[in-house]
């Protein structure tokens, strides 16, 4: 098991349950701006975010962003070590920083002992992007070795000047990569790990190379908190991370939604029905099951087995609760019939 961080409250390692994280793209100078992101982030289900933090405007905002939001705020912060103490004057409840790219080891020393203060976990995290030249020479590219090796070598450094309330993550684009240097990572620290395949992708591309290669770490017991990186709206990010964690087995409750895939026996539109569903779930925050199925075969078995659910015929479907029939209605109807007898139990 790995040791345990607090970030603002949450807990990550140690047994806690596995968090997701997003990161705003908005100037985190904008206040406006950034915490509305985040309270759109937080409703999605974020339980961490993490805000840019290139200049001293950015650092200064910390603070009023802070007093707005419900949830743990991270600076990411690169080679000015004086944006970190900034940040931790504003009151950020973890700092994202890279030892070895802020300078002499005066500077570590003054953002450990001042994380160290206000008891601040300190991220370090390599991507396959940053490895250092001398590493990247020594190992012939970006692997897994030279990964874990140039991670190791941020860590030391805090751990040089006494300080050991670290997180790590040691991303790679290449998923294969990523599932490697996460296992040695786990085999050889006990630090927790955020977890992520970095420069993942689009909406879609990015959500399958994430699932297998989150997925795959999950399920071999590794990992504490997560990230889903895509090219795409932070709240994305946040949906898959979720539903990769539920699918994994990591985290239980809320909406789980089935539906069939279409074949020659379906009779209703069922792809237009499903995706209605699925989005009008939404805003559902209870702990069902919510079957769309698309013909007679296995449609009434997998209705039945939900919560909720509808069994598509010719042209018309049936509503299901917990195993009963409720009505027959039109397609047309099915949508807002299904929708209605769940929020009648709300």
């Amino acid at each position: 098991m790995t040791r345990q961080i607090d970030v603002g409250g949450v807990k990550i390692g140690g047994g806690a349950p596995v968090t997701v994280q997003s990161m705003c793209n908005t100037p985190t100078e904008d206040v406006e701006a950034t915490v509305r992101q985040i309270e759109g982030l937080t409703r999605a289900g974020c339980d961490i975010i993490r805000v840019a933090v290139p200049t001293m405007e950015a650092a200064r905002a910390i603070k009023e962003i802070k007093k707005r939001i419900s949830i743990p705020l991270v600076a990411d912060i690169h080679f000015d070590y004086k944006l970190a103490l900034e940040a931790l004057e504003g009151g950020v409840d973890k700092i994202r920083i890279n030892p070895g790219n802020i300078g002499a080891a005066g500077n570590v020393r003054a953002v450990a002992r001042a994380c160290e203060a206000r008891h601040v976990p300190i991220r370090v995290g390599v991507n396959s992007g940053s490895v250092e030249r001398e590493l990247l020479a020594k190992y012939g590219g970006p692997t897994a070795e030279a990964l874990f090796e140039s991670a190791m070598g941020h860590v030391r450094l805090l751990e040089d000047v006494g300080f050991g309330d670290i997180c790590v993550s040691v991303k790679s684009s290449t998923v294969t990569r990523c599932v490697e240097v996460y296992r040695l990572m786990h085999q050889r620290t006990d630090y927790p790990l955020h977890l992520g395949v970095t420069e993942a992708g689009t909406s879609y591309l990015g959500s399958i190379n994430s699932a297998v290669g989150i997925g795959t770490l999950l399920n071999e017991g590794i990992g504490d908190t997560i990230r889903v990186s895509l090219t795409a709206d932070p709240i994305e990010e946040v949906s898959a991370g979720i539903a990769i964690l539920k699918a994994a087995g990591a985290r239980s409750g809320g909406v789980k939604f089935v539906s069939c895939p279409t074949c020659g026996r379906t009779k209703i539109d069922l792809v237009s029905l499903a995706r209605e569903v699925e989005s009008r779930l939404t805003g559902v925050d209870r702990d069902i099951t919510v079957a769309v199925m698309g013909c007679a075969v296995n449609g009434p078995g997998e209705a039945r087995e939900a919560d909720y659910g509808v069994a598509g015929g010719v042209g018309e479907g049936l509503l299901f609760k917990k195993g009963v029939i409720v009505k027959k209605l039109p397609y047309e109807e099915l949508a807002d019939g299904l929708m209605r007898l769940i929020e009648q139990e709300e």
